[in-house]
């Protein structure tokens, strides 16, 4: 798939090995922002659950940080697991999508992968912006395969809707990465990468997914659904679902994302050995 010239326009926050790079990780931000999360916030507010994940989204709006962007999803990261997301090895790459009007905003302008029709597993996917944007992002695993990273040396994937994005990223273009991670994540019903994998007969990237069962904006059933599907279609998926937890991360899911990683992207030592 060629590549688009707008991935050099992508901002991103890169986070650099402790020591000699020889795999690459893209970490995808979910939609819509502060404001986004702001009304996702107080309707949690307004019903009668109380929990520490209550307290975290309260203190995210009180901050006003906005995890629409790579730098803030790097931040928010970093405030779960009380430091930085880093490897010995493996560089971290955290894009920001470019602003575009979103749909579920009321056209309102977000920095957002693609547009959505609405919130909901059960309606048409937007393929002209989520086609367009799979070409920006092929520019940034071009960019890694130039300095010197295999293929199968790169991970793709990301929270919410940074997660639907890398499954259409790695399923439907780029089939030979080390393996995708979806967080909160779900696909549609009827989505073009269920069709792409109808017709493929090949090895396909291994999917690591994590969703909280109190997830009321991506409902957990969505995620089970999607996993079952993929897996259904061939794709060897791991699916971890974490109680009580809301649409966000938490320290025990970066954990074991963590310990996933380095299963897929081993240091040199451990890769010598394969």
């Amino acid at each position: 798939m060629a590549a688009a010239s707008g991935s050099a326009r992508l901002r991103r926050c890169v986070v650099s090995p402790a020591g000699r790079h020889s795999a690459s990780l893209i970490f995808l931000h979910g939609s819509g922002g502060f404001q986004f999360y702001v009304l996702f916030i107080c309707h949690i507010e307004t019903s009668s659950v109380s929990s520490p994940s209550v307290s975290q989204w309260k203190r995210r709006r009180l901050q006003k940080e906005p995890c629409d962007s790579g730098k803030g999803l790097r931040m928010w990261i970093k405030q779960v697991l009380n430091q930085d997301l880093t490897f010995e090895h493996v560089k971290i790459i955290y894009p920001t999508a470019p602003s575009r009007p979103y749909t579920p905003l009321k056209g309102g302008f977000s920095n957002v992968w693609f547009d959505r029709f609405k919130i909901s597993n059960d309606c048409p996917e937007h393929l002209e912006s989520i086609d367009a944007m799979c070409q920006v992002l092929t520019g940034l695993i071009d960019d890694e395969v130039r300095s010197g990273i295999r293929k199968n040396r790169i991970l793709v994937g990301g929270f919410s809707m940074g997660g639907c994005m890398a499954m259409h990223l790695a399923y439907r273009n780029h089939q030979d990465v080390a393996g995708v991670f979806a967080l909160s994540s779900f696909l549609n019903k009827a989505s073009a990468v269920y069709q792409t994998l109808q017709k493929n007969d090949g090895v396909l990237p291994e999917l690591f997914q994590c969703h909280g069962t109190a997830d009321e904006l991506v409902l957990h059933s969505w995620g089970e659904e999607t996993n079952s599907m993929l897996k259904f279609l061939g794709v060897n998926t791991n699916f971890y679902s974490f109680p009580n937890l809301y649409h966000e991360l938490s320290k025990s899911e970066l954990e074991k994302l963590k310990s996933w990683i380095l299963t897929k992207l081993p240091g040199e030592m451990e890769g010598q050995n394969e």
